[in-house]
């Protein structure tokens, strides 16, 4: 009765990879490498608990009333002043919405700027999530191969030039999937072939936090905002519980057809958890907080990495990231990373087989692992398995 009614666009929008794999996860043997989930004992919960009551405290009913769509102006003055010392970034409060979560940020750039077979250009591999969000409304999705130091600039120019895309979509900083970074050469490229093209450059900066080799390097456009839209999130060096990011838009006009969308979607993202970031920001040193996250990460890495040398058969590829929270895995061409997710799981070993992170419908031979979620003898034991079956 229900099914010849669903619209055109909710039948084009893919279910969740990740969501049916995390199914996998729920028995407590099965050593995950699927989801990209922070540590747990990276959480500040104790600080967090002093920020809850210090705001309801201080503010008392305000904080669980209806409030702006752009977000609290606290919060958004914070974001400011840091990336302006961190980055030398000229941005104002206004300049920022307040969204739930980075994933909400995608839907309202696909809401705002896709209409049915419109272009937009992303990575390959790329982030499901944003295929995910951006498919919903139906654009001709053109990806551009990475390579070890970020996009192929060749193949970049040609889609530009040729499709002309409505934006490009990228994570230049420890990339989800691949644990990839943009080399300077590359970075100063692709902000000028898509100024040179009047693309809109979509920049998201999930990971660029946890850098635990060399510096972190922020975002391409940080000198030059005004063509991006640049996206960022707590959810990551804070709590992804809350389910707070932002995004940066200098352009007037666009940022309030952005907040528009999302005054329709949910009127404004949780103000009770905006209160209690805020304290917490300002009560305590992220920077401390976030080094122990970076030390932590570094070390599970490490470990993946050493396991991997040493289980995983020579013909399996692998990148090898200084930071962020997952590697990616490439098997000889003629094998399914499906069909070895299939095995492991009986195994009680899971991951994320590369096919969500293409827009082709290719059966891969690729796939996504994270290790940020498990302890080391895990990690070790979790690749063992995996390199027998390889094997």
């Amino acid at each position: 009765m229900f099914e010849e009614k669903i619209s055109e666009r909710s039948l084009a929008t893919p279910p969740s990879f990740i969501r049916s794999i995390l199914k996998a996860t729920e028995q407590e043997q099965t050593i995950s490498f699927a989801g990209g989930l922070p540590n747990p004992i990276s959480f500040p919960q104790e600080a967090i608990k002093e920020s809850t009551n210090r705001v309801i405290d201080t503010f008392g009913a305000k904080v669980f009333q209806y409030a702006a769509t752009a977000g609290l102006l606290p919060l958004r003055e914070y974001i400011c002043n840091r990336l302006h010392t961190k980055y030398q970034m000229e941005i104002q409060p206004d300049d920022i919405l307040i969204t739930t979560g980075s994933q909400q940020a995608l839907d309202l750039i696909g809401k705002v700027f896709i209409n049915k077979g419109d272009v937009v250009a992303l990575e390959k591999p790329g982030y499901l999530g944003a295929i995910q969000a951006f498919s919903q409304y139906q654009p001709d999705l053109h990806a551009i191969t990475l390579e070890e130091d970020g996009m192929d600039i060749n193949e970049l120019e040609q889609v530009l030039k040729d499709k002309a895309p409505k934006f490009l979509y990228v994570i230049p900083n420890y990339q989800n999937p691949t644990g990839i970074s943009y080399s300077d050469e590359k970075r100063n490229q692709v902000l000028s072939l898509v100024q040179q093209y009047s693309c809109i450059l979509v920049e998201d900066d999930p990971y660029g936090e946890l850098c635990f080799e060399g510096t972190p390097k922020g975002y391409i456009s940080a000198k030059a905002p005004q063509g991006s839209i640049l996206l960022g999130t707590f959810s990551k060096t804070v709590t992804p519980g809350m389910r707070l990011g932002y995004m940066i838009v200098c352009e007037e006009g666009l940022r309030k057809r952005l907040n528009t969308a999302k005054e329709a979607a949910d009127l404004h993202s949780n103000i009770f958890s905006q209160y209690i970031l805020w304290d917490y920001l300002s009560h305590n040193d992220i920077e401390v907080h976030v080094e122990k996250i970076r030390m932590l990460y570094k070390e599970q890495c490490a470990t993946m990495l050493s396991a991997m040398k040493t289980y995983f058969p020579k013909n399996v590829s692998f990148t090898r990231p200084t930071g962020g929270m997952f590697l990616w895995a490439t098997l000889p061409q003629e094998q399914s990373s499906l069909e070895l997710f299939g095995r492991a799981s009986k195994e009680n070993v899971v991951f994320v087989p590369g096919n969500p992170f293409y827009t082709d419908g290719r059966d891969a031979n690729t796939m996504r692992l994270n290790y940020t979620n498990s302890s080391c003898e895990t990690i070790t034991e979790g690749i063992r398995r995996l390199g027998q079956l390889m094997n």
